[in-house]
């Protein structure tokens, strides 16, 4: 016998209706289809179910291809994990075949970058390196990076464009899978993004905080004039950068609009492996009048990314 005086409530007098004439978020119609061993890449997308992120999915890619028919800007915002992934030739496919129309880097960015037109390698063990203080010593990346950067300054250059002429003219072996060099031969802008003290370069004697600082404030301002251009139906995308670009994006956005552009009507989208606060309130949220027109994807980039590549490129969806 229970000792409590409130009694529970009884469910005699609940009203109930008919399931069929209640209206549900999800039907048989929007399921997932079955596919075979030998489907193509449009035959996967469709099969994917109109639901959640699968829905999701389908109507960005869509907003991808809509953009690019209407030539409006598509603009990759890039952590540097996506580099060392693995993943340069396919953004570089995308940059080729027109599907990329600017890119922006945070600082490691260019290092993973370099050290990968420079030996065809990159990414060292941390954990390891850093015991001794070795980590971030690599002498050539540090020269390198540096130089380019104090003569972009005297040459009042970006940070990116002096980093992707500096590659395209050298006859690193591996150049060909330099994101910045084939940018920079393309005519597509690589705005960099740089927190003084968060790179590796910033250790090195070379280093020029001036040139630092006036080569990334040169990208910032042309980081905003690529923003503004994405009004009317251009895409931004920031993949795999959860601090940085999205803090840089949100306040480009702002610069934009207090110069009197309106910067309506466009999509973003946020690709990573984790649930963070900044892309979705800086990306997804904030910036946009349409909230619709924000996306988050979560997933491994190593796979994400080539299925959204896969799937620019395909001739369904």
């Amino acid at each position: 016998m229970t000792k409590y005086t409130i009694k529970p409530l009884s469910p005699d007098k609940v009203k109930t209706y008919s399931l069929k004439t209640r209206n549900s978020k999800v039907t048989t119609d929007s399921f997932a289809k079955v596919l075979t061993g030998d489907n193509t890449i449009p035959t996967f997308i469709d099969s994917l179910p109109d639901i959640l992120a699968g829905s999701d999915f389908k109507r960005f890619i869509r907003k991808l291809k809509r953009a690019k028919k209407d030539m409006k800007p598509i603009i990759f915002a890039m952590g540097a994990h996506v580099i060392k992934v693995g993943l340069n030739p396919l953004i570089i496919d995308l940059m080729e075949s027109g599907w990329i129309s600017a890119l922006a880097l945070n600082g490691a960015g260019i290092i993973h970058d370099f050290e990968i037109a420079y030996i065809g390698q990159t990414s060292e063990d941390v954990a390891v390196q850093i015991k001794d203080g070795r980590f971030g010593m690599a002498k050539e990346t540090g020269e390198f990076l540096n130089a380019a950067v104090s003569e972009g300054s005297r040459e009042n250059l970006g940070l990116g464009e002096a980093v992707g002429k500096m590659i395209s003219s050298s006859g690193f072996p591996h150049k060909n899978h330099s994101l910045l060099s084939c940018a920079y031969e393309l005519d597509i802008p690589v705005t960099v993004h740089v927190a003084l003290g968060t790179d590796i370069i910033h250790c090195h004697p070379e280093v020029d905080g001036a040139a630092v600082g006036k080569t990334s404030i040169n990208d910032f301002f042309l980081f905003c004039s690529l923003i503004e251009r994405l009004d009317g139906g251009g895409v931004y995308v920031n993949i795999g950068s959860a601090v940085v670009l999205p803090e840089v994006f949100l306040k480009a956005v702002s610069l934009v609009r207090n110069r009197g552009k309106a910067l309506q009507n466009f999509s973003t989208a946020v690709f990573d492996f984790n649930l963070h606060y900044r892309p979705q309130e800086n990306v997804v949220r904030r910036p946009l009048v349409n909230k619709k027109d924000g996306f988050y994807f979560i997933g491994h980039h190593e796979i994400m990314i080539p299925l959204l590549a896969a799937s620019l490129k395909s001739t369904s969806v």
